[in-house]
């Protein structure tokens, strides 16, 4: 426990997760696990990602595809739900799956995914918007960037050039690949610009 804090600690601080919707996850995770099935809620957390592994399947007929709209709530777990209503974790019944996209997308992350795994559903919190499919359309220096900004945040194209052993003007065309493909975005003037992580 004290290590799965401390990590999700660290990625607060680097603003890389939005906490309500991590605490939301978890919520409705507890309160609609099947607890007859002899499992537990797990939160991984990954360099690009937190999965949310609940227990058990969707309640019928709730679909995957209800999740991301205006749906009715079916708890299993009645007296767990009104015990996190209770505290406020629960602000209103049927609504945690939208409340976690709106807060996913106000941040500027990507929208979370929801899906079932091995027969239980699996919220999957995104850091970065760009993707695996999407790293691998760039070439060599740029990956090893986009690598180094999801450390520092910030590359000057000057750095970039010495990063990745270019020239300026190389760097100038893959940034502006880059900005192009919407992976990064241009910040401050003349010689104070410098790029980050859309």
């Amino acid at each position: 426990m004290r290590d799965l804090l401390i990590k999700l600690s660290s990625l607060l601080t680097q603003r890389c997760i939005q906490i309500e919707a991590v605490r939301e996850s978890i919520t409705n995770a507890i309160c609609h696990r099947d607890y007859r099935i002899a499992s537990n809620v797990q939160v991984r957390i990954f360099d690009d990602r937190i999965e949310v592994w609940g227990v058990g399947p969707l309640p019928e007929p709730l679909t995957i595809e209800d999740l991301k709209r205006r749906h009715r709530s079916i708890l299993r777990n009645l007296l767990i739900g009104k015990c996190f209503f209770l505290i406020k974790f629960i602000e209103e019944w049927g609504t945690g799956t939208n409340r976690i996209i709106e807060w996913c997308l106000k941040y500027g992350l990507p929208e979370p995914i929801f899906e079932e795994v091995s027969g239980s559903l699996v919220v999957t919190l995104k850091k970065y918007r760009i993707s695996e499919e999407e790293l691998k359309k760039l070439n060599e220096r740029q990956r090893k960037v986009i690598e180094h900004l999801k450390v520092y945040k910030r590359i000057s194209r000057s750095e970039y050039a010495k990063l990745t052993g270019c020239s300026e003007r190389t760097a100038f065309r893959d940034l502006g690949e880059l900005m192009k493909n919407k992976v990064v975005i241009r910040k401050g003037k003349s010689k104070k610009t410098y790029y980050e992580l859309a």
